[in-house]
């Protein structure tokens, strides 16, 4: 797989990509609903799009006013981190009138995220600063610093240019501000797991390495619309590899704590950090494959390095 289009980090003017840290939910509230309700009073459309609970409080807090706001359950919208900026951030920016400031509540690392999430959910959060370089949009990022382990609220500073403490509604510059170092970070190497099944294809293999993995998904639990998700998602993985990524690959397929997981590894070099994670323009040939396997899959996990590519995707049972 292979990428030559980069998304640079730089001046982010006149974006706006705050990290609110709040204790309770009293603190919560205070730092979310001015933030929406100045942005209805303003004209400019608002979304929110955090857990389940969090999202309750807001709209209760907001009463009519909740009918103005694009409201989204983050445990499902966002579930794999790497649908949330082609699937919730920039689906809702770009349907917006051009020149517009949008104001965006994203609320995607929550307590009970597991490790395995984790490094995606990091990613995510340097990478929204790439994915929105020079866009009219505001979006405010809640971190929970009484559950949250620290160095989940390290990296919170590492991937946001500002900051809000609890108890205050002003932004602080963030001294640690470093996103490029948060991506490459947890570009973290994905172990072979030696009980899988595997499978070396290429261009003539390509149809039978789909049935291997719906086979293999079958037998390890996966029915209905997810086998159809894994059958999908291997085939768009395994043709990325045969197209970009040097005519093979190996396909492995196994059982991990409750999901079936599916991993296409090839020689290709993916140099774009952010593919997968962007909307692909309508008249653009290609450049879909890992964006429709973040947007059907329940996590994604990449691995980039000069020697190969990585993708590895979770389907729950």
């Amino acid at each position: 797989m292979t990428s030559t289009v980069t998304e640079p980090f730089g001046p982010l003017d006149p974006f706006v990509h705050p990290a609110l840290f709040y204790r309770d939910e009293q603190d919560y509230l205070d730092g979310t609903l001015p933030f929406v309700r100045e942005g209805l009073e303003a004209g400019e459309p608002v979304a929110v799009a955090v857990p389940g609970k969090n999202l309750a409080l807001i709209r209760d807090a907001l009463g009519d006013d909740a009918a103005a706001v694009r409201l989204l359950d983050m445990r499902e919208a966002g579930r794999n981190p790497g649908r949330i900026i082609p699937g919730v951030l920039r689906a809702f920016a770009d349907a917006q009138p051009a020149g517009r400031r949008v104001r965006i509540i994203g609320e995607p690392i929550w307590a009970g995220r597991s490790d395995t999430e984790y490094p995606a959910c990091a990613q995510h959060e340097a990478l929204i600063n790439a994915a929105f370089r020079g866009r009219t949009a505001t979006i405010l990022c809640p971190y929970d610093v009484e559950q949250l382990p620290e160095h989940v609220v390290a990296d919170a500073y590492a991937t946001h240019p500002t900051v809000i403490h609890p108890g205050s509604r002003a932004e602080q510059r963030s001294d640690a501000y470093a996103p490029e170092g948060v991506v490459a970070r947890y570009n973290e190497p994905l172990p072979p797991v030696p009980e899988a099944l595997s499978f070396a294809f290429d261009s003539d293999s390509l149809p039978h390495a789909r049935h291997v993995a719906v086979g293999e998904g079958a037998r390890l639990g996966l029915v209905g619309v997810k086998l159809d998700d894994l059958a999908l998602a291997t085939a768009e993985l395994t043709t990325n590899s045969v197209v970009h990524g040097g005519g093979s690959g190996v396909l492995r397929v196994w059982a991990e704590d409750g999901y079936v997981v599916c991993e296409v590894r090839d020689e290709g070099h993916l140099a774009d950090a952010l593919a997968g994670r962007r909307p692909v323009p309508r008249d653009q040939r290609g450049g879909r494959g890992i964006l429709l396997v973040n947007l059907i899959a329940d996590l994604v996990r990449l691995h980039r390095s000069d020697s190969g590519t990585t993708v590895r995707c979770w389907f729950a049972r």
